[in-house]
């Protein structure tokens, strides 16, 4: 496993103390300072990750979470309070007698991020503020047949135009998260190739920040940002290994290993829909014949109950839960086509990293319901019986926001790395170029 992207990185909830601004010797037995500045730094990162991931906090909570004292902690939140990116005041309630305890949180507005999904079918944007808030979000449908980056680029401007301008005022944009479809290179985020994007060696944060005019544009694929929204924000968080299952037009995983995610040398793990499952099926837009995808994704199942395959997706969603609820056949059959091929997928992912949990998201997470005993059954004869018992299935439990609060990560780990040296860029709303 490579080492991910500091950008990128999944801090467990740890006790203990990170740094102490203790003192040590030279050779000529002076005593000199450890690196104070580094050590500020350092801690309020950990104080204001602590708060964005897990919520309110008093100093007591703080102080027991991060091995700091209570006199370090006030002064630490008493900084992060005058750099806008969090509040405190006295709780509500208070625990045994005296005054309530002071509750320390992050101020969603010291720090936004604008979240982008880019998809095949799809365009969706969010405004989020620190502590995971969501503001606004909103989405548009792309018309049939690819679109260019430049058209997709456009079509982005005039959805987050309105969003940043609703914003509250004095909000502070901290930049630009994009979660896409395909192989990134997250570093630059070039996109080298997209399949059913259509797109091949594509250099989109760089004409993001030009159309958009922010400087700050970090992107990764959207499966692995699913799964880091879904280890940060929700339950799985409790688990050390997870597997994150995208399904959409196309299929992708994201690992979360040992806590941390798990992207490959090169950053490009995780593109489990273009394994082949069925060497006699269809033929992929990846040019291979029989991917997982052709039989689990978004075409798969339209073509399966007979509904045109460019239709938007929750049309297609839609479609297939009223069909089930009014109790057709063929929309049974065909789900539980579907969710033996998406069993048999997720055993073999079972059998190679032995996760403790599965979360199925995407279109998979609104049908869940019907796809729950065919995929079960199909895992269960795919997957080898110790690692079986070992991991349990389960859908997404933020549902069709998890790849744009993964999205917005990408923007806040930037913020939570460095918050002495956050710096507040121009006002939100004149930073998108008319449409």
């Amino acid at each position: 496993m490579s080492n991910p992207d500091p950008a990128y990185i999944v801090h467990p909830p740890t006790k203990g103390p990170i740094l102490t601004d203790s003192r040590i010797s030279d050779t000529s037995g002076r005593r000199r300072g450890v690196a104070s500045e580094e050590v500020r730094r350092h801690n309020l990162t950990v104080v204001l990750e602590r708060l964005h991931n897990s919520g309110e906090m008093t100093r007591s909570q703080l102080a027991d979470q991060t091995g700091l004292n209570r006199s370090t902690i006030r002064d630490l939140i008493g900084e992060l309070t005058g750099l806008g990116l969090v509040v405190e005041d006295r709780g509500a309630t208070s625990v045994g007698p005296g005054r309530p305890s002071w509750v320390a949180r992050t101020q969603p507005t010291g720090a936004v991020a604008l979240a982008v999904e880019l998809e095949v079918d799809s365009v969706s944007v969010a405004t989020v503020g620190l502590g995971g808030h969501i503001f606004d979000k909103s989405s548009m449908s792309n018309p049939v047949g690819q679109q260019s980056p430049a058209e997709v680029v456009a079509r982005l401007g005039s959805l987050a135009g309105p969003l940043l301008a609703g914003l509250p005022r004095n909000s502070n944009v901290a930049g630009v998260g994009v979660a896409v479809a395909g192989v990134v290179r997250r570093q630059d985020g070039f996109v080298h190739v997209s399949p059913n994007l259509g797109w091949n060696n594509v250099p989109l944060a760089g004409l993001i920040s030009s159309g958009l005019g922010f400087d700050r544009v970090m992107m990764a694929n959207e499966a692995d940002l699913a799964a880091l929204a879904e280890y940060r924000r929700t339950s799985a968080g409790q688990k050390r290994h997870m597997i994150f299952i995208a399904g959409e037009v196309g299929v992708g995983i994201g690992i979360i290993y040992d806590g941390k995610p798990m992207l490959g040398a090169a950053g490009y793990a995780g593109e489990a829909g273009h394994t082949i499952v069925n060497p006699h099926g269809r033929e992929c837009r990846c040019g291979a014949i029989g991917c997982w995808e052709t039989e689990v994704g978004e075409e798969a199942l339209a073509k399966l109950i007979g509904h045109p395959v460019d239709a938007p997706r929750q049309e297609l969603v839609a479609e297939v839960v009223r069909r089930a609820h009014s109790g057709e056949p063929e929309v049974f059959t065909a789900l539980g086509h579907l969710g033996r091929w998406l069993g048999i997928g997720i055993g073999n992912l079972i059998n190679t990293f032995n996760p403790e949990l599965v979360v199925v998201g995407g279109f998979f997470q609104q049908l869940y319901p019907f796809l729950e005993k065919s995929l079960n059954e199909a895992a269960r004869e795919t997957a080898l019986n110790a690692p079986w018992l070992s991991c349990a299935i389960r859908r997404s439990e933020l549902g069709p926001d998890s790849t744009l609060i993964g999205a917005s990560e990408l923007v806040f780990a930037e913020v939570i790395g460095n918050p002495g040296g956050f710096a507040s860029p121009a006002p939100a709303v004149s930073r998108v170029a008319p449409s």
